[in-house]
C-alpha cells in the first residue's frame, strides 16, 4: 500500500483553503440547479467559478485506467438513478422531482485539491426519495462523528451501512472514498462498510474524503457507454454527500463546510 499521508503545518492550511474554495463552488453551483436548466449548464457555471477562482478541475482529462477515455467534464453531474461521475450534457434537461448529485473537485494554485459533493431534490420530490437524501446524509454524519485519532477505519466506515440499512438501502461497493491532499485520490481507500481487510488506524493529520453513495434498491451497479457514467442496476434512485475531514487530536474538522441540506431522520 501507497504511503498514508499525515499533513501539518502549512500543508493544512493549504487543504483548509482547498476545502473553502470547493464548498464555495459547490454552492454556488447548487444554486443554478433547477427545471429547465441542462446539466451542462451547471458543469460551465462550475469550470467558470473554477476559474475566477485560480483553480483548475481535479476531474478534468482524468483517466482512471490504462487506455481509458478522459473525463470531459469540469465537475461530476448525476441525476436520479446516476450515482456518480455523470457529465455535463446540453442534451440532458433538469426535471421537476429530479435529483441532482453535484460532485466538484478543484486544485489550487499551490497544488492542494479539494473534493465534496451533495445531492440536490428539484421541487416537489417523492417522499421516499426525501427519505433517501436524510438517510444518507445521516449516514456522512455518522462516520464523520467516528473520524477521531485511535479510532479504526474500518469502524467508521462500517458506520455509514449500519446508518442507511436500518431503512432498507444499500452502499455502493464499487466505488469507495480516498484520502486527498496534493492528489484526488490518496491512501486510505475509505469505503462505506466495515471492509475486514482495513488495518488503518486513524491519526492526526489524516485528511480523508467521506462520501457515501447509497441506493434505494439494489447495490449493483452499470456503467454506461461513455465509460463513466455509473447507475444503479435496477434504475432506482441513489444519493451521494461528500466531505472532505480532517483527523485531529481532538474533534474532526471538516475542510469542505456547509450547512446540512436535509433534516435528521433521529
Amino acid at each position: 500500500m501507497s504511503k498514508i499521508h499525515r499533513r501539518q503545518g502549512a500543508e493544512l492550511d493549504g487543504m483548509r483553503e482547498a476545502g473553502q474554495i470547493a464548498a464555495s463552488i459547490l454552492k454556488r453551483a447548487a444554486e443554478e440547479v433547477r427545471p429547465g436548466v441542462s446539466t451542462k449548464h451547471i458543469d460551465d457555471v462550475a469550470a467558470e467559478l473554477t476559474r475566477e477562482a485560480g483553480c483548475k478541475s481535479a476531474f478534468l482529462n482524468y483517466v482512471q485506467r490504462n487506455g481509458g477515455i478522459p473525463f470531459s467534464g469540469h465537475i461530476c453531474i448525476s441525476l436520479n438513478e446516476e450515482i456518480v461521475h455523470g457529465i455535463g450534457d446540453p442534451r440532458r434537461i433538469i426535471q421537476n422531482g429530479d435529483i441532482v448529485k453535484i460532485d466538484v473537485g478543484i486544485v489550487t494554485p499551490d497544488g492542494w485539491v479539494g473534493d465534496n459533493a451533495k445531492t440536490v431534490p428539484v421541487g416537489m420530490i417523492q417522499p421516499d426519495v426525501q427519505q433517501l437524501l436524510r438517510a444518507t446524509e445521516d449516514s456522512l454524519d455518522a462516520a464523520i462523528g467516528h473520524a477521531r485519532a485511535g479510532e479504526q477505519l474500518r469502524v467508521m466506515c462500517g458506520s455509514v451501512e449500519k446508518c442507511v440499512r436500518q431503512y432498507g438501502y444499500c452502499v455502493v461497493r464499487e466505488f469507495v472514498g480516498h484520502g486527498v491532499g496534493r492528489k484526488l485520490h490518496e491512501e486510505p481507500q475509505v469505503p462505506n462498510w466495515a471492509d475486514p481487510r482495513i488495518k488503518v488506524k486513524l491519526a492526526p493529520g489524516m485528511i480523508l474524503a467521506v462520501e457515501p453513495m447509497v441506493n434505494m434498491g439494489t447495490d449493483q451497479v452499470t456503467v454506461l457507454d461513455d465509460q463513466w457514467t455509473v447507475i444503479t442496476k435496477d434504475r432506482r434512485p441513489s444519493a451521494h454527500f461528500e466531505h472532505t475531514v480532517l483527523i485531529t487530536d481532538g474533534d474532526p474538522e471538516i475542510l469542505t463546510p456547509r450547512e446540512r441540506l436535509t433534516k435528521p431522520l433521529g
